[in-house]
């Protein structure tokens, strides 16, 4: 596949003819937020703007990236807010549409990144529903299916209305904590013609607030209770992607030797081999984090995910100061707030604005961190032999070399010390909610942020992940995404075996009996097939260190010339189950 001009793509001249109709008021409005991208499966409730966003807005932006699934949608949306920090736009076709999305917005939600989604619903005036099909693509309250887990909903019954909300949903999904938003439009709003009076929205005054500073009372006790204390430990969880903010982070805890504790969940926050950095990182509380926490006699906690479960699984005890905005979002249906940490202090700021103001107090200079240091690593030889979970480390690592690289997405049961992460667009993070399917999506939409980035995106994904997801892919290869995804292949929903195994044994039941209704196998999915099928290059299967490792300098050539590739890589499952048991027995999923 050559490199594909995506400027050429679906970008038709716009049309003169005369007329102005209410669909083409809300294209006009969603460019004027400065989207770049919208994702869509089409739908005939949105018609009207699909019409607008082709025929009257045509050559400018947004682009429409067209996806096979609603969940690819916002799973490309999630993607790109994970890199970039901004929303883009989906448009989800009526209820349908929504239903099939929601498990996506759960992750984004849970994820706390920021995207605006745009529905449509049919008439609401009974009188001008089609038969049969606008009533059941009509809801009286469409929002009430997603609720719980956006920030902000609107279903406008007028034009101007509707242009208001878009850009109330705009600004709500761009203020911290950040999370989804939903604006749901009327059919016959998109298709009536529209009123003289009714002006796009001037957007600039519709901005987000600014984020919360903090006192400077509340700088000086932590700078006092930083200076006081032998033994601090920070817990870095969901930080931004500034290089300014890295260099700040280390600054910091160079000057107050502190130790730092990161979790895999979130993505690279702090250079995992610095000396300060206690890990390697992983999905739960391994034991020398553990330890520091028990040991500590000060604990930050800067946006963590799941603060009172940590501390409880180490059995700390210090001084707590809980440094988060996530309170805000705690509501009484989805329990993704955790449980409630307690702290000597809770300061409700941007995790990267407290560091930000004690590194001004203490007046610490930083090191500017430079996009794409080179590696200087020895160069590893990855061991012959099967693919075990160590040896596919040793593989990507070997692979890889010293390529500037982002690892978009690994799987449950990674070795976190197998790659240091040592810039903020190193490693991504998972997916927020823990589902299924979303791998993929996020992998094309973070790739396509990471365009012209120096960054090759790399994403290590789960067989069941792949599958659920694979027609992601298409929009890559429809759109001249170029990535790597590597499908770590062990044929199983492997996880779920250690929990029957585990069930098995305190029942006292047979063990052998683990696989059934688990393996992927008799027949064995063929996923370079499907990947052809969405217009990939697809390599393998693979089933050793020196053939992965291959497939890898392959892969990366692929990627430079332009195009998506995929890697079927057949993971031994026995190595697969000893990672995993060793996750579960810590308290794991």
């Amino acid at each position: 596949m050559t490199h594909i001009d995506r400027t050429q793509i679906d970008k038709p001249e716009p049309h003169t003819g005369s007329g102005r109709f209410g669909s083409d008021l809300i294209a006009e409005t969603i460019r004027a937020l400065g989207v770049q991208h919208v994702t869509l499966n089409p739908g005939s409730s949105f018609r009207g703007l699909h019409d607008s966003l082709v025929n009257h807005l045509g050559n400018r932006n947004p682009q429409m990236l067209l996806c096979l699934h609603e969940e690819h949608a916002v799973s490309i949306a999630h993607g790109w807010a994970k890199v970039t920090g901004e929303p883009m736009a989906v448009l989800l076709h009526a209820n349908v549409g929504l239903m099939h999305a929601s498990m996506a917005i759960y992750n984004a939600w849970c994820d706390r990144v920021p995207m605006v989604i745009f529905g449509a619903t049919g008439p609401v005036d009974a009188d001008q529903r089609r038969p049969w099909i606008d009533w059941i693509h009509t809801s009286r309250d469409q929002a009430a299916l997603v609720r719980p887990f956006v920030k902000f909903d609107d279903q406008p019954a007028s034009l101007a209305a509707s242009l208001e909300g878009i850009a109330r949903a705009h600004a709500i999904t761009r203020t911290a904590p950040h999370g989804p938003t939903y604006v749901c439009f009327d059919v016959t709003v998109q298709e009536d013609p529209a009123p003289d009076n009714v002006p796009v929205p001037d957007i600039a005054r519709y901005q987000p607030p600014e984020p919360p500073s903090v006192a400077h009372k509340t700088v000086a006790t932590l700078v006092e209770m930083l200076k006081a204390a032998s033994k601090p430990v920070f817990l870095m969880g969901r930080m931004s992607r500034s290089e300014d903010d890295w260099a700040r982070r280390v600054a910091l805890v160079e000057a107050t030797h502190a130790k730092v504790i990161t979790d895999i969940k979130t993505g690279a926050t702090f250079p995992t081999d610095h000396p300060a950095h206690v890990g390697p990182p992983s999905f739960f509380i391994a034991c020398a984090p553990a330890q520091a926490l028990a040991e500590a006699d000060l604990i930050l906690a800067f946006d963590w995910v799941d603060t009172a479960g940590t501390l409880r699984q180490a059995k700390a005890s210090a001084d707590l100061i809980n440094i988060t905005l996530d309170h805000q979002l705690a509501n009484g249906w989805s329990l993704d707030h955790m449980a409630h940490p307690p702290a000597r202090l809770h300061i409700a700021a941007l995790p990267d604005t407290m560091i930000a103001a004690l590194t001004d107090a203490m007046d610490l200079d930083r090191t500017p961190l430079a996009n794409g240091t080179p590696r200087a690593d020895t160069p590893i030889d990855a061991p012959d032999g099967p693919l075990s979970m160590p040896n596919f480390a040793a593989a990507l690592a070997a692979g890889l070399g010293d390529e500037t690289t982002c690892l978009v997405r690994l799987p449950l049961g990674w070795d976190g010390g197998s790659r240091p992460f040592r810039h903020p667009l190193d490693y991504l993070g998972y997916d927020g909610g823990a589902g299924i399917g979303s791998g993929p999506g996020m992998l094309v939409g973070a790739a396509l942020a990471l365009e012209g980035s120096g960054r090759i995106p790399v994403g290590v994904l789960g067989d069941g992940d792949t599958m659920m997801g694979i027609s992601a892919f298409w929009t890559a290869a429809r759109y001249g995404i170029p990535l790597i995804a590597i499908v770590c292949n062990n044929r199983s929903y492997f996880n779920d075996e250690v929990h029957q195994e585990k069930v098995a044994v305190m029942r006292g039941r047979p063990v052998g009996n683990k696989s059934v209704g688990q393996t992927i196998a008799e027949p064995d999915i063929d996923f370079g097939k499907l990947a052809e099928a969405q217009g990939l290059h697809a390599i393998g299967p693979v089933s050793t260190t020196q053939d992965l490792v291959a497939a890898i300098a392959e892969a990366l050539e692929t990627v430079r010339a332009g195009s998506p590739v995929l890697i079927d890589a057949r993971v031994e499952p026995e190595y697969a189950e000893a990672m995993s048991k060793g996750m579960t027995d810590s308290g794991g999923a």
